[in-house]
């Protein structure tokens, strides 16, 4: 017991986090998803298992068998070199994500899989120390688990710094502040072997994780935030007699969309994880002014007269206001500047044509000018009040016609380049 206090202590705070995470998501495991992080959850109760495990056969080598101790080094080097593999791994899903061609999975997993074997093959040449605290071993294994724990901790670190764009503002301290203790304990462990300290580590990195990224009440929070906003869109669409699936179908052309602008580099410097997150979660309110049109203009079966269209017109200075007024108050002045963007000029046009405002090109800011093509390609391919849907490739017509005039010439290149993927949202909501 006394030399393996510190993993006891360790695992018990795992435990309670998954006591308290299970308690949160559920037990019923239909309900549950399997993830990257739970991975490291389990990794990290292997390497504080066997963390105490060899703190406590390298200061019982008389006994303990020999064979035995081996065994307990090689699943304690293992489970520590997967932990900072899968490290690696999270870090790279919650930016840009994990490359998806075979020979980016197998570079990147190189390294791993070499020194895996290498601890199999390693492990029979180790040697056991008497230090003044505690005994501690020293091997070929020893040494290629360090070196690859650093190297993924130094790939860790450039991606990190790499795609910090692509990480939540909120976020970035945190996710620092873990790799950094993390590799503080690593280092120190290194150059003093008698301290056994290494179990910490995986501490760090679960807390990191699942305070940062993974905590149940929070997610459910977002999403309750969310579902809020797209309620409070819906019931204001209802009122034109459409049952919120132009409010599911912009959103899914503005994340495709965007999604598509960032993978080909374009505003690398305005498409943050934030500025993503923002647009996605503003684009229901775009037509939430016209909860002050009236029922007798917004439901008129026929073509509206000039002062009728004028009132229609008013529901983007409407829109922005109510969002001012409605969500001012939120902590989060991003996303109310970015849904006040949205509602107010999504019907600009890139030659200056268009309203409230009448401004053009780059005047347009960029969230509004991707709702702009999302908004009018929805409108004209859905049934209207007013006429009937229009057939697919007049839309696309619609949206290439508007290049230059309507719309952001390169957002309508990207939309005509991403047809594929727009008729499947067509097709699916």
């Amino acid at each position: 017991m006394e030399y393996i206090k510190l993993q006891i202590g360790c695992l018990a705070i795992v435990f309670f986090l998954i006591f308290v995470y299970l308690r949160e998501v559920g037990v019923d495991p239909k309900k549950r998803t399997y993830s990257l992080f739970s991975a490291i959850y389990i990794c990290a109760i292997v390497w504080i298992i066997f963390d105490g495990a060899t703190s406590y056969t390298v200061n019982h080598l008389e006994t303990v068998n020999y064979t035995l101790n081996l065994i307990f080094h090689m699943c304690f080097y293992v489970s520590i070199e997967t932990m900072v593999f899968l490290m690696f791994l999270y870090i790279l899903s919650i930016t840009e994500g994990i490359p998806s061609k075979i020979w980016q999975k197998v570079l990147i997993s190189l390294p791993f899989a070499v020194s895996i074997v290498l601890c199999f093959f390693l492990i029979d040449n180790i040697v056991f120390i008497q230090g003044s605290i505690s005994n501690y071993s020293s091997s070929g294994s020893a040494s290629t688990c360090y070196l690859i724990v650093i190297l993924y901790f130094i790939l860790t670190f450039i991606t990190f710094f790499h795609r910090w764009k692509f990480i939540e503002k909120r976020k970035r301290m945190t996710i620092f502040v873990y790799m950094a203790v993390s590799i503080v304990v690593l280092v120190a462990q290194y150059n003093f072997p008698e301290i056994l300290i290494t179990s910490i580590v995986p501490v760090i990195f679960v807390l990191g994780i699942y305070l940062n990224h993974e905590e149940p009440a929070v997610k459910k929070l977002q999403a309750y935030n969310h579902d809020t906003v797209v309620d409070f869109a819906t019931l204001v669409e209802n009122r034109d007699n459409n049952t919120g699936g132009h409010i599911k179908r912009t959103t899914a052309y503005v994340s495709l969309l965007v999604n598509a602008l960032r993978a080909r580099g374009y505003h690398s410097d305005l498409l943050t994880k934030d500025f993503i997150n923002n647009l996605k979660m503003a684009a229901p309110m775009h037509d939430i002014g016209k909860i002050s049109t009236p029922d007798a203009i917004l439901q008129k079966p026929g073509k509206l007269t000039d002062e009728e269209y004028a009132i229609m017109k008013q529901h983007a200075t409407k829109g922005s206001e109510i969002i001012k007024e409605t969500f001012g108050k939120r902590d989060n002045s991003d996303f109310i500047d970015m849904a006040y963007d949205v509602a107010r000029f999504h019907h600009e046009k890139w030659n200056g044509r268009g309203y409230p405002t009448g401004l053009k090109d780059t005047e347009i800011p960029l969230a509004a000018r991707i709702m702009a093509v999302a908004d009018v390609f929805d409108a004209v391919s859905q049934k209207r009040c007013y006429r009937e849907a229009m057939p697919l490739d007049e839309c696309f017509e619609i949206i290439k016609k508007g290049r230059g005039s309507d719309f952001d010439p390169v957002l309508v290149d990207i939309f005509l380049e991403e047809r594929e993927k727009v008729e499947e949202v067509y097709k699916q909501i």
